[in-house]
């Protein structure tokens, strides 16, 4: 048995690579649109692991979806989590759980997927501005 991919449907595309592509750094390892089925697939993963891949789903037709608490998040280990957190609030993206451990990030896509963010190795020393923040919303 060998994991593929976790799907997660979003409402819109370029919203989307922003945050999973130019924000958190993930490499499009395929797109295709179906135009009989009215739906396009993108499969991204993490630069140098493209084994563990996450497939957003974008129907064309407009859909609301709501999030349940039986899916989690998806996580993924960064080699810095300071430098991985400013990149992302330089996109814009709020830290909802800031690494005030050196270790443990947690923050959100558009359409509300949780993305837990992990340190490599050890956790890095606690610093600022990270150490000072406060969480915000729910992850």
């Amino acid at each position: 048995m060998k994991y593929l991919h976790t799907m997660v449907r979003v409402t819109d595309v370029e919203q989307s690579l922003n945050f999973y592509r130019d924000a958190l750094g993930l490499d499009i390892v395929h797109r295709k649109d179906y135009p009989q089925g009215r739906f396009t697939l993108i499969y991204l993963a993490a630069p140098g692991d493209h084994d563990a891949q996450i497939e957003l789903t974008h129907n064309w037709d407009p859909e609301t979806y709501t999030g349940g608490r039986n899916f989690g998040h998806v996580a993924y280990a960064v080699d810095d989590i300071y430098a991985t957190c400013a990149r992302l609030q330089a996109h814009g993206v709020a830290i909802l759980r800031p690494p005030r451990d050196g270790h443990m990030a947690f923050v959100r896509s558009p359409d509300g997927i949780s993305v837990e963010l992990l340190q490599r190795g050890e956790p890095l020393p606690p610093r600022e501005p990270w150490q000072s923040m406060g969480n915000t919303g729910t992850w």
